[in-house]
């Protein structure tokens, strides 16, 4: 049993056209309903959300990502066949952090990025809930006994962990293929982790800086030799976790630390900037303010 619903406007263009025609659209207002949860319309009409009960006064939209909207999205008929009829297929359900800066805006968790991006690039349409962590809906508990997101509902299945949900996503549509080669899966692995210790240090002779370089010293001497991407030339499951890290620790270190990643690292420099330039990164990345934010306990705690 699904917990929301939401209306698609019908057209007697193709889904796909129409889907995107809606993701081009005017921002439409958004709310927060009994439940404690906002929804994020964002680049809809106000005509594609419905409330999804009563009582609780939920909004639902669906949004769509066409890399290139205005053409079929690959050259191959396959994938056109597959990408069409995704477009036309019941949007996944997708359960979020709320920004806490602006109501009604994504929120700042890396790892629910990750598997938007995943979503996105895949070309997946979706239904994206927004959840205030603060004021968790008693719904959430019942589909997700521990209260975290990002949650995924796949073929009326909900689906927790950003590990499980985007290798599922991987298996159930393996077009276009994301999967990064295992010998390269663990590239940048280690990053994450040293930044976070860096951003907690109060002692600047601890050694977490240079732990935190040493990291990027080895992920700049793979992109120089493997890049751009961690997998060569193309974006693969690898760099769509990564970079959603890499966009928390520039913001993150930038304003608590004065810090940001040395010119001498210049593939990975260009790296972070290719891989924020994407359309999917821009449509799936927090607030600045929210990344602040959100890292502000680990640096006054």
């Amino acid at each position: 049993m699904s917990f929301f619903s939401a209306t698609r406007a019908t057209s007697s263009r193709s889904p796909l056209a129409s889907l995107c025609d809606r993701a081009a659209s005017s921002p439409a207002p958004t709310g927060s309903g009994e439940l404690g949860m906002a929804v994020l319309l964002r680049g809809t009409s106000a005509a594609a959300a419905t409330t999804a009960a009563p009582s609780s006064a939920l909004l639902a939209t669906t949004f769509c990502r066409a890399r290139g909207c205005g053409r079929l999205l690959p050259a191959a008929p396959r994938l056109q066949r597959a990408f069409a009829a995704r477009a036309s297929a019941q949007p996944l359900e997708v359960c979020a952090k709320e920004s806490i800066t602006v109501p009604g805006r994504l929120g700042d968790c890396p790892f629910t990025q990750r598997v938007l991006l995943t979503i996105e690039e895949k070309h997946l349409p979706y239904d994206l809930k927004l959840i205030n962590l603060a004021n968790k809906p008693d719904w959430l508990f019942e589909i997700n006994p521990e209260g975290k997101v990002p949650i995924v509902k796949l073929e009326e299945k909900w689906i927790a962990d950003s590990d499980v949900i985007t290798q599922t996503l991987e298996e159930k549509y393996p077009e276009p293929p994301l999967a990064t080669p295992p010998d390269k899966a663990s590239v940048g692995s280690k990053i994450f982790s040293t930044f976070i210790g860096f951003l907690k240090s109060k002692d600047p002779s601890d050694g977490t800086e240079q732990a935190l370089l040493d990291e990027l010293t080895l992920f700049d001497s793979h992109l120089k030799d493997n890049g751009p991407f961690v997998n060569g030339g193309a974006i693969s499951a690898a760099d769509l976790s990564l970079g959603p890290k890499l966009y928390h620790m520039e913001i993150a270190l930038g304003h608590y630390k004065n810090w940001s990643v040395p010119d001498s690292l210049s593939h990975v420099k260009q790296y972070m900037k290719s891989i924020f330039s994407m359309d999917s990164f821009a449509k799936t990345q927090a607030l600045q303010e929210d990344v602040i934010a959100g890292w502000r306990p680990k640096v006054m705690g």
